[in-house]
């Protein structure tokens, strides 16, 4: 009986098939508006910093196969990664860190502290995934960080992410490198003191970033609603001139809020 009904009628075959390709396009247009709504439905315009030509060409034909990817410059150092950012005002800057005459450190030092470069995010690409350059990356307020050799889907969505205004990338490798250099250079600072702007609410939200949870995912833990802890990380944020929650995380775990390896 289910082979007759699959194959055994050339109608019901057809049918079958019409009602299949119309049950893909819709999921694939749910998940291209879902995808659009997330970022506003806008293209996030990239500029890519790396002093390889070989890299940044490699970068802008992927990158620009994607269609809410619009690659907009190149830099081949940190002086210049900081001009173009100044020129193009991207959504997101695809940053190396070892570079001629300015690093991709101090390029992005410089970029995150410029108001008038308010709303560019930096993504720093690195060829390992523990790097202490790495750390002084997301210190001096990159939003995250991806590994060069990662899928470009991935690469993609890490920086629809970013010029959304989200972090952490690659949560797990963000946290894990974080724990390690945080233990070797912890400041002689309690938290109490570090965070002494901040409510008991505020702290305990911190705390739960640091870890690496989403803002759903700490509204389930606390019981509160997902728009009441953006309230939260808002304050947070500016309470303690954070650039986005890549830099809270660090702050908290060079201040001791958390400990590495702490649950």
């Amino acid at each position: 009986m289910s082979e007759e009904l699959i194959g055994g009628s050339s109608i019901y075959a057809d049918d079958y098939r019409e009602a299949q390709q119309k049950l893909r396009a819709r999921s694939e247009e749910a998940a291209r508006a879902a995808d659009s709504s997330r970022f506003g439905g806008d293209e996030a315009t990239v500029l890519i910093c790396d002093d390889q030509d070989l890299v940044r060409n490699g970068f802008r034909l992927i990158l620009s196969s994607y269609e809410f990817i619009k690659v907009v410059g190149e830099a081949d150092n940190g002086l210049a990664a900081y001009d173009q950012a100044r020129a193009l005002h991207p959504d997101v800057v695809l940053m190396d860190i070892r570079m001629p005459l300015e690093n991709g450190i101090d390029a992005t030092r410089k970029i995150v502290s410029d108001p008038d470069l308010a709303d560019t995010r930096v993504l720093v690409l690195t060829t390992f995934d523990i790097d202490e350059y790495v750390y002084d990356a997301l210190l001096a307020g990159a939003s995250g960080f991806m590994l060069k050799d990662s899928e470009p889907d991935d690469i993609a969505h890490a920086i629809r992410t970013v010029a959304a205004g989200e972090a952490l990338i690659q949560p797990s490798i963000t946290r894990r490198l974080i724990e390690s250099f945080v233990e070797t250079r912890a400041k002689e600072v309690t938290a109490a003191t570090a965070f002494s702007v901040l409510t008991d609410r505020e702290r305990e939200i911190l705390a739960l970033i640091a870890h690496g949870m989403s803002n759903d995912e700490i509204a389930n833990d606390l019981v509160i609603s997902p728009a009441t802890v953006k309230t939260h990380v808002a304050r947070i944020m500016s309470k303690l001139d954070a650039h986005d929650r890549a830099q809270l995380v660090v702050l908290a775990y060079e201040n001791g809020l958390v400990s590495p390896g702490q649950k």
